[in-house]
């Protein structure tokens, strides 16, 4: 048994910490996992050629400033993490190993009608066929990420009230998912997985504070302070669709007048085209049109920039974040949507963090929520099982 304090205990903990910073960061260099530490390069060097020996690791060549450097990961057979997002049409399930590597992803639709029970038993299904296509063992399955559509409540694990997938409301969709898989599952909301995804792989990586703005269906915000997903006591932090721009305005579906949401969310944006352009239009083909040239379809966007501009200058003035990330359909705009968001922000928020902020469009589309919820089971799985190897041991397996 290990002494609190002591020599071994010490060296335990240095392990976990240069396993946990590497795990996080898919790879890092000797040079980077001893500033993300804050160990000796002599102490990482030694850490790393245990762990190498041990078969936790695995160590490449690479290159750091112009000058050979070594690059650490985890062992690609260590274990695979499992990300599942929902969406308002859509089933995406994607598996990983812990280096970082998407190993398998799929997607298929979902009907926005199906009960919960339905779209559990698709997923399942979909979680079992992209394993077996891995060939990896069911038992080095180490967790698995979960996206909802809808506020989570932090203590219960309860899915709050959503017009995304209104049937679902009441569920506790982690409970749910791993009564089915036997491993542990860990659940948020799409826009702070999609916060995370862009995060670790995507324009979010290099910054330590963001703001990931998806508009779609609805209007939902994912908030990193400090490197981390700020959810707040209830879950509900990021809510920047629900900020009243008039209160004269819409009825939105919380109940208020004037949201952020009803001049920018898709059900509320295509009326405005329908007359001109016809019911089967989505925001997709919107963006598409605008692209083009469009003019009507131009204006459109260009009106739910500065509006998006508005909310995002609040969330400036309020915690000052050195970068926001547009998702959705709506960030293949490009600058017509950014342009008049970046007007908005300068109008309105305080200049010098206006001055501060960069306005990018996501770098993964719709695999933002499913890379997030790779990035969520890696975030959340110990060390000590790949320190001591009994991943294998103590995974269940899938019922």
């Amino acid at each position: 048994m290990e002494t609190p304090g002591s020599q071994s205990s010490l060296h335990r903990a240095n392990l976990e910490r240069v396993v946990r910073a590497v795990r996080l960061a898919g790879s890092l260099t000797q040079a980077e996992i001893a500033r993300t530490t804050g160990l000796s390069a002599a102490t990482v060097s030694n850490i790393v050629r245990e762990l190498k020996d041990g078969g936790t690791v695995e160590v490449t060549p690479t290159s750091a400033g112009g000058r050979r450097a070594r690059s650490v990961s985890l062992s690609g057979d260590a274990g695979i993490v499992i990300g599942v997002d929902f969406g308002h049409t859509h089933l995406r399930v994607a598996v990983g190993n812990l280096a970082h590597q998407v190993l398998a992803e799929e997607s298929e639709p979902l009907d926005v009608d199906a009960s919960s029970t339905q779209g559990f038993d698709r997923a399942e299904e979909l979680v079992n066929r992209l394993i077996a296509a891995t060939g990896v063992d069911r038992s080095k399955v180490a967790g698995v990420g979960l996206g909802v559509p809808g506020p989570i409540d932090v203590e219960s694990g309860t899915l709050g009230s959503t017009a995304i997938l209104p049937g679902w409301t009441g569920t506790k969709p982690a409970e749910e998912l791993r009564g089915r898989l036997g491993v542990p599952v860990h659940v948020d909301n799409d826009a702070n997985l999609g916060a995370l995804g862009e995060l670790v792989w995507g324009s979010g990586r290099g910054v330590r504070d963001l703001a990931y703005i998806k508009v779609a269906s609805g209007v939902g915000s994912g908030l990193v302070i400090n490197g981390k997903i700020y959810r707040g006591p209830g879950g509900t932090a990021g809510e920047i669709g629900h900020i009243t721009l008039d209160e004269s305005g819409p009825v939105c579906r919380c109940g208020n007048r004037g949201c952020l949401e009803t001049f920018t969310a898709a059900r509320y944006v295509l009326p405005l085209l329908q007359p001109s352009h016809g019911t089967d239009l989505t925001m997709e083909g919107v963006v598409r049109l605008a692209r083009d040239g469009d003019p009507g379809c131009r204006r459109v966007i260009a009106d739910v920039g500065r509006h998006i501009g508005s909310g995002v200058a609040n969330l400036c003035n309020l915690l000052n974040p050195s970068r926001v990330v547009l998702g959705g359909d709506l960030a293949e705009a490009g600058e017509l949507v950014l342009g008049p968001i970046r007007d908005s922000v300068s109008r309105y928020a305080i200049p010098s963090a206006a001055r501060q902020l960069s306005v990018l469009p996501g770098a993964l589309g719709g695999r933002a929520e499913v890379l997030g919820a790779l990035a969520l089971a890696l975030s959340e799985m110990g060390d000590s099982t790949l320190l001591d190897g009994t991943l294998h041991a103590t995974a269940p397996a899938f019922t």
